[in-house]
């Protein structure tokens, strides 16, 4: 249940995020290129939202397996040796995010203490930068979470995307969808030509026709300048 919560709480941020960064570049543009002016703390907005959009989706692209990974050389391996360095490659990114942590908290520590804002915002520094340590607690929450399955045998590594099975399964589903419609298309062309080269033919015989009608008509030729007597 908590962590269905924590889910949609995480897919509800970076919505948000998204959103209000587009339309803030959005109106920046429209100011900037219509209008010729702008807002002052628009920049510096645009890039704090990236940087809260960036590491809330770090630990919600590891549960959804969007993270780019290369596993050809663990493959190689029997479930269990997969296992094995899976939680070894866990353990390494525990203790990488755990440095991350310490060093934010006293960087946080330090902003909160001095008590600065941003230059072109009236916000506290060390609150627009906490995403530094929240977006880290989070990520180390999602590695706790994958170690415990991997402990269990519920899980033999990272989840990764397969893009090309995903691309495969998309080109197969276009396939499928094209293929009804390929020949009624296709004898409609046939027929189509078959009625072009019966009109054309039918054209060709009516032009025939009328050119030798043509000199019946008119009658024989008259002499040339050089028979006259």
């Amino acid at each position: 249940m908590m962590g269905r919560i924590v889910d949609k709480a995480e897919e509800a941020v970076i919505s948000l995020l998204l959103v209000a960064m587009t339309l803030l570049v959005f109106w920046e543009v429209i100011l900037r290129f219509g209008f010729g002016t702008g807002v002052s703390w628009g920049q510096e907005a645009t890039l704090h939202l990236s940087a809260w959009l960036v590491l809330f989706g770090a630990s919600y692209g590891l549960k959804t397996g969007a993270h780019i990974g290369v596993d050809a050389f663990v493959r190689l391996f029997r479930p269990l040796g997969q296992r094995i360095l899976t939680g070894i490659a866990v353990l390494l990114s525990l203790a990488y995010c755990g440095l991350f942590i310490y060093g934010s908290w006293v960087y946080l520590e330090k902003m909160h203490m001095i008590g600065i804002e941003l230059e072109d915002i009236p916000v506290q520094t060390w609150i627009a930068h906490s995403i530094l340590l929240v977006g880290l607690v989070l990520l180390s929450l999602r590695l706790l979470g994958l170690l415990w399955r991997v402990i269990r045998g519920r899980a033999t590594g990272f989840q990764h995307l397969d893009e090309v099975e995903e691309s495969m399964h998309l080109a197969r589903e276009l396939r499928m969808e094209r293929a009804p419609n390929a020949s009624p298309s296709g004898s409609g062309s046939r027929s189509g030509s078959n009625s072009g080269s019966t009109s054309s033919a039918k054209s060709a015989s009516n032009s025939g026709w009328i050119a030798q009608r043509v000199p019946e008509q008119r009658g024989p030729s008259a002499p040339s300048g050089g028979d006259e007597p």
